[in-house]
């Protein structure tokens, strides 16, 4: 199929920014131009001629802006098929024109969002006529190009400019692609808004920002990232970030928002292997480290606080894929960079979906977040023995860490250090059994620290290991038909044991 010369545009769009070398463009070509409202006003000024769209449908726009395109004048001059006789016979018996270029954007319905909460007012920022117009002209890709965005300008004034108003199918095949990229993203972020008050059980996602990664989790699988990592953090030094960096940085990031204090965590895996919450960063470091140096090397550095040249330092003696912070001082900085590879990040927001989502089988599964975090009120005491001050402490700092990792999970600390944890193991009790025997492994001593479960225990047996290894308080969901064994045994030995009724699985 040979290519087609654009004769005519219709152009109606809400953002003018880069439309004017555009306009120039095609009146350079000879196109003729129908316009409407604001953009003829635009088009005008610049002192190019252009016919109202008004003056093509002999409609005047009406009902406050709300209807200006829809009429058999403007879309039977897009929808025509141009080696359809009859089609064009209908075109010339009722004298409308072709259109062969349709130039449109739509309301800013998102940005309208974002900035206002009356509905009458989001409603009106609905498009009716530009997703109408967008959709005609892509259906009809092979006779007409549609534009539907100003990030497509600069692409098609090049076009223009080097094909002399010339376009090919496929090139007004990839157009039409763009469009309903377009009117899908558009529609979807309209039915999310309704369907917070009619909660209709249908999954739509909609994300047109991507990040391309060198690959996925494995170099043999492609891997893209789709969202817009720069509302996170900056990038301030290092290699391309991958698959798995990313997901290493989203359980970092919302561990590290559950604490206050000045807090340093490292993840391996998605896993915490060192956190501890001190009165400065350099404490929180030191300490951090100190719970498992070995799972350290080539992990994912995080804080809640800014480095400094002296942590920046400490941080240097080990090796490390990611560090990323809420800022760091010029000397920090200079030594962190010292290895070109190292990416170095400023955290910028946090993280604020309350849902979650995953693809498995033939669908895809969602659920809210858990946002649940146990504080000392939601704690239950079930032992004659409750937790003292510094044990709740603690049952508040190792329930926080259990939450955030792999099921089925343990994990023990004292004086916000985390201790040790156990994860991902089939059995509660071997979880434990890997806790205690890692805690020694680096020398910490087990008496006085507490101990958190992610679930209930099945038997008493995971709380009597606990105690002979020093663990002197337990914090639980509970819901075991078994329950009263573990309650029973810290009852009989001066454990305190609180249940929160809160379970955190994590798979």
């Amino acid at each position: 199929m040979s290519d087609k010369r654009i004769h005519s545009a219709l152009i109606s769009v809400f953002y003018k920014e880069g439309l004017e070398d555009i306009v120039r463009m095609l009146h350079k070509l000879d196109v003729k131009i129908y316009s409407t409202g604001g953009t003829f006003n635009f088009i005008n000024e610049l002192g190019i001629p252009a016919e109202k769209v008004e003056d093509l449908t002999t409609y005047p726009s009406i009902l406050g802006g709300r209807v200006k395109t829809l009429h058999p004048s403007v879309f039977g001059g897009i929808l025509a098929r141009r080696e359809n006789s009859e089609d064009l016979a209908q075109l010339e018996k009722y004298k409308i024109p072709e259109i062969d270029l349709v130039i449109v954007d739509l309301y800013p319905f998102e940005e309208t969002l974002k900035t206002v909460d009356i509905e009458e007012e989001i409603i009106e920022k609905i498009d009716i006529g530009g997703i109408s117009l967008i959709r005609a002209a892509a259906k009809n890709y092979n006779d007409v190009l549609i534009v539907s965005g100003t990030d497509q300008y600069s692409d098609f004034l090049k076009l223009l400019e080097e094909k002399k108003g010339f376009t090919s199918v496929t090139e007004r095949r990839h157009y039409a692609t763009k469009a309903f990229q377009t009117s899908s993203h558009y529609d979807t972020a309209i039915f999310k808004y309704f369907n917070r008050q009619s909660d209709i059980p249908a999954f739509r996602e909609s994300i047109n920002s991507s990040y391309p990664l060198r690959y996925g989790e494995n170099p043999h699988q492609k891997g893209i990232f789709y969202g817009d990592p720069g509302q996170i953090f900056d990038k301030l030094h290092g290699k391309e970030i991958s698959y798995n960096n990313l997901v290493d940085l989203d359980a970092a990031l919302n561990l590290i928002d559950e604490f206050t204090l000045p807090t340093f965590v490292i993840i391996k895996h998605t896993n915490a292997c060192g956190v501890a919450s001190r009165g400065n960063a350099m404490d929180a470091w030191k300490d951090a480290l100190a719970c498992d140096p070995v799972s350290a090397f080539g992990g994912v550095i995080v804080t809640n606080v800014p480095v400094d040249e002296k942590t920046a330092d400490e941080i240097n003696k080990l090796f490390f894929e990611i560090i990323i912070a809420p800022g760091f001082s010029e000397p920090a900085l200079t030594i962190l960079k010292q290895k070109k590879n190292r990416i170095i990040l400023v955290r910028k927001e946090t993280i604020s979906n309350d849902y979650i989502f995953r693809s498995l089988l033939n669908g895809v599964l969602w659920q809210q977040k858990d946002n649940s975090t146990e504080l000392a009120p939601d704690m239950k005491p079930v032992t004659p023995r409750t937790p003292r001050p510094h044990e709740i402490n603690d049952l508040i700092f190792a329930n926080i860490i259990v939450k955030h990792s792999k099921s089925n999970a343990i994990v023990l600390a004292k004086n916000n250090q985390l201790c040790a944890s156990g994860i991902g193991q089939t059995s509660r009790v071997d979880s434990l059994k890997q806790a205690i025997e890692k805690a020694r492994t680096f020398g910490f001593d087990l008496k006085g620290a507490v101990m958190a479960s992610d679930a209930y225990f099945p038997f008493g047996d995971c709380v009597e290991i606990a105690h002979n290894a020093g663990i002197t308080a337990v914090i639980q969901p509970g819901g075991s038909i078994r329950d009263n064994e573990s309650i029973d045994y810290c009852s009989s030995n001066d454990m305190a044991m609180v249940f929160t009724g809160i379970r955190h699985f994590r798979h």
